[in-house]
């Protein structure tokens, strides 16, 4: 999963000592949105116009395991019932970073059920 330029220049800051806001369980959040625009790193929120919702954690979440990522959100019966087409990982309800983001198409979201949300960043060389 490509990281956005504003995830890459978050990581980097991070690692000498900058001030950041983490993406822990207190601030991490995934969102999803119904838009098909490609990737692009420039990008900084998901390109939905109005079909777009950042859940927070669930409980014990993000984890890491090695070099893997994990984070879980769940969305409930009257969340972001859409066709879910992109997400990304963001550490702000609103605004903050947008660690990275994929589209792809995950199904259309009834209003009938909620839907736990996984996503695993794995973290390797080149």
């Amino acid at each position: 999963m490509p990281l956005t330029n504003v995830g890459r220049d978050h990581i980097a800051a991070d690692l000498v000592g900058e001030a950041v806001t983490e993406f822990n369980n207190a601030n991490a959040h995934l969102g999803v949105g119904d838009s098909t625009v490609a990737f692009a790193p420039t990008q900084t929120d998901l390109q939905a116009a109005t079909n777009k919702l950042r859940k927070a954690m669930d409980a014990g979440f993000p984890t890491r395991s090695g070099n893997v990522l994990t984070f879980r959100s769940t969305f409930g019966t009257a969340d972001a019932n859409f066709a879910w087409n992109e997400w990304g990982v963001f550490n702000a309800v609103s605004g903050g970073t947008m660690l990275c983001r994929k589209v792809e198409s995950l199904g259309t979201k009834p209003s009938t059920q909620s839907w736990q949300f996984t996503a695993q960043i794995t973290i390797n060389n080149p």
